[in-house]
């Protein structure tokens, strides 16, 4: 019953990437330039996000975020329970969930693709925009 209970809970721990194993999926996956933004901004934004955790979750009252990039059901994600969701990833947001972030990879940059940048993350925004954030991929 416990385990069960564990999987449930808000914020759960999946599996925390490494700075440097992230650095490598984002360079891999073509974000650096990528409108604009560098693979140090997008380590800021997942750090501040998540953690760099999987799992991630948080409950913002009427909409809730999900995963490694903190993707938001009112706009983004379908958890079935957000009134007036947009879906425009078409995707389920508990598929943010699980340690293949390969969709959320696909849904993270077409936010930032229709924002032309990061500004729909506050994390970014409070933490990152307009600082030095070279030490997110040093030695990586």
């Amino acid at each position: 019953l416990l385990v069960f209970l564990g999987l449930a809970l808000p914020g759960t721990q999946g599996k925390i990437i490494s700075r440097c194993e992230m650095v490598g999926i984002l360079r891999r996956n073509g974000f650096e330039g990528f409108v604009g933004t560098t693979v140090a901004d997008w380590m800021c934004l997942v750090k501040y996000e998540s953690g760099y955790n999987t799992k991630a979750y948080n409950n913002n009252g009427p909409s809730r975020d999900y995963g490694i990039f903190q993707i938001n059901s009112k706009y983004w994600c379908n958890d079935g329970r957000t009134a007036g969701a947009k879906d425009a990833c078409h995707i389920s947001c508990s598929k943010l969930l699980n340690d293949n972030i390969e969709d959320d990879i696909r849904c993270a940059k077409k936010i930032a693709q229709e924002a032309h940048g990061l500004t729909p993350w506050y994390g970014w925004k409070n933490h990152c925009r307009g600082r030095n954030l070279s030490s997110f991929v040093r030695g990586c």
